[in-house]
């Protein structure tokens, strides 16, 4: 029997000996690396943090005490100590969640999956726990690059004029999803460099107390640590330096592409689906900018912490002065590129639609206002069987109202390409490109001018016309065949614009069409279906909207989502049938 057989609740581990609490360590990273060899998850924070949840779950009583975690990319272990094992070492991997959920166990207290929210939510329950006279330590756990982003700044500034207990623990792996950048991490450095005595300290600026230790991955000595700040009365900040990806060696060795990992062989550490070396959207457009700058283009390339997604690292070596990675700080990344590009750079801003929406005020108030002419390309904003908290199809909605700002949804790499060939050359608007992300299609294209809406005819037909947006144009051109076996030949359109109509080519589909469909790849609500129906809403034709209801999913597969939403072209075409005979 192992340790871990022993341990379902956190009282359990408080029962076993200081040498039981080591083999518990191994035992609780087994169990980690079961799950994530076999369907994937995040491998290096979570065999980073084993001693120090076990010793946090030693000392304090969850969930009494209250451990609040950032981004949840560290609670693996946590989970399997506090009665979710199950979900890790005996195959029912799906039925416990990849991030913290207070619908899951009575010690998690937040759905959380972004980054540099652990202090401000943590100051919150301290401040609510005073006021309401209960008891009990809150401890935010902040880690993996969540220290640059804002909101965690924000947050340490506020609670240093808190006058309660609250202890902040920062773990510090030297890492963020990839290597860190920014000023702050070589200031880390110094303070793991000096044992914490550097004269120079962020956190004490803040007026914060603070505590540094080492061996972070030694259970007596965070047990020992956090005996001596247990019950303090004030905000304290533990600077714990770990090691990520500690006790799997290929996780030690590539600490950026064992953040997250697709299910592995665990005994070699490679991949069971192999990567393609498919032609991708990414690969076509470092092939652009690689184009660029060899014909002198000043081009600078912005992300935030997220190279992997576009496969920007190779960019960012051959032309390090023409890459900028901000970390976390999605915000930064508008306000900076768009200056940039008010200066004659031309900046390519890449983003995953789910972390961009925290930039929302920026591409308001400075791209859209000061008309910045910066490039920003997102990926994601699709129907996806992702968790929750990660659910990226809500970036139409809130984009495509901003004024100012031209969003376009290329359908193929003919249209990317023509699209950039514009954008680099215009200097009124801020652009924005959703990437698709249904593979990469080939397929002529003549537009060559973006500034105005003109949706391109692909096929004409009669009775019916169907759009399909971005992504989904090539499941519009499935509709499209399945109404052909119903006897309608359909008329398909490529909208190409997301953020603006084409009137005048809308108002003449009235003329021989009495149904139109539109297809996109996210939430109705605010999108560019309900733009379609409200224009012709005092016409005659009937308008129906195919796409995402407006909802949190947490992992249904996607070919649900398409049977929920009508997507299929079975479906689809049922619908737009019923429709033209009603």
């Amino acid at each position: 029997m192992s340790v871990l057989d022993q341990v379902n609740s956190p009282a359990d581990v408080k029962k076993l000996s200081n040498e039981a609490l080591e083999e518990l360590a191994s035992d609780v990273r087994r169990a980690v690396l079961n799950k994530v060899s076999q369907v994937g998850g995040h491998v290096g924070p979570n065999l980073g943090v084993t001693e120090l949840t076990i010793a946090l779950h030693r000392v304090f009583h969850s969930p009494i005490d209250k451990f609040i975690w950032d981004v949840s990319h560290q609670t693996y272990p946590h989970k399997i100590l506090t009665g979710r094992k199950e979900g890790f070492v005996t195959g029912h991997f799906h039925e416990i969640t990849p991030y913290t959920s207070q619908e899951e166990s009575e010690h998690d207290f937040f759905t959380v999956g972004h980054t540099s929210t652990s202090v401000a939510n943590a100051l919150g329950f301290a401040k609510a726990r005073d006021l309401t006279h209960q008891s009990g330590n809150v401890i935010a756990i902040l880690g993996d690059g969540s220290f640059s982003g804002g909101l965690a700044l924000e947050a340490l500034n506020n609670a240093g004029q808190f006058d309660g207990n609250l202890i902040i623990i920062m773990n510090d792996n030297d890492m963020s999803i990839a290597e860190n950048h920014g000023g702050l991490y070589p200031h880390l450095a110094s303070l793991r460099q000096s044992n914490g005595t550097a004269k120079n300290n962020i956190f004490k600026a803040f007026g914060l107390d603070y505590r540094y230790l080492e061996s972070g991955n030694d259970i007596q000595a965070l047990i020992a640590l956090f005996e001596e700040v247990k019950d303090c009365d004030h905000p304290i900040v533990l600077h714990i330096h770990t090691v990520k990806g500690l006790g799997y060696e290929p996780a030690l060795k590539n600490k950026e592409n064992w953040h997250w990992h697709v299910p592995f062989d665990l005994e070699t550490g490679v991949s069971l689906s192999p990567s393609s070396n498919k032609e991708s959207y990414s690969s076509i457009l470092m092939d652009y900018m690689d184009q660029k700058m060899q014909e002198g283009q000043p081009i600078l390339a912005i992300n935030a912490a997220i190279p992997a997604a576009y496969n920007l690292k190779d960019f960012a070596h051959k032309y390090p002065d023409h890459y900028w990675d901000a970390g976390i700080a999605e915000q930064f990344t508008i306000t900076f590129g768009g200056a940039a590009a008010l200066n004659g750079a031309k900046s390519f801003i890449f983003h995953n639609s789910t972390f961009v929406q925290r930039a929302f005020d920026q591409f308001v108030h400075d791209l859209a206002i000061n008309h910045e002419p910066a490039i920003v390309f997102i990926k994601g904003d699709v129907i996806s069987s992702s968790d929750q908290t990660h659910q990226g199809d809500f970036a139409r909605g809130w984009l495509s109202n901003i004024p100012n700002l031209i969003y376009l949804a290329p359908t193929s790499k003919e249209e990317l390409l023509n699209i950039l060939d514009w954008a680099m050359t215009q200097d009124e608007n801020p652009v924005v490109i959703n990437i698709p992300e249904h593979g990469v299609e080939h397929r002529l294209s003549a537009l060559t001018d973006f500034k105005k809406p003109a949706y391109q005819l692909e096929k004409q037909g009669q009775n019916v016309a169907v759009l399909g947006l971005g992504g989904m144009f090539s499941q519009a051109e499935k509709v499209v065949l399945e109404l052909q076996k119903s006897g309608i030949e359909a008329t398909l359109v490529n909208p190409i614009f997301v953020s603006s109509l084409d009137c005048d080519f809308l108002s003449a589909l009235t003329t021989h069409h009495q149904v139109l469909a539109t297809f996109e790849d996210g939430v109705l609500d605010g999108g560019f279906g309900q733009k379609v129906a409200s224009f012709l809403g005092q016409s005659p034709i009937k308008v129906l909207n195919f796409g995402a209801d407006k909802e949190f999913n947490e992992e249904v597969p996607v070919s649900e989502l398409y049977q929920r939403y009508h997507l299929t072209p079975e479906l689809a075409a049922k619908d737009i049938l019923s429709a033209l005979q009603n």
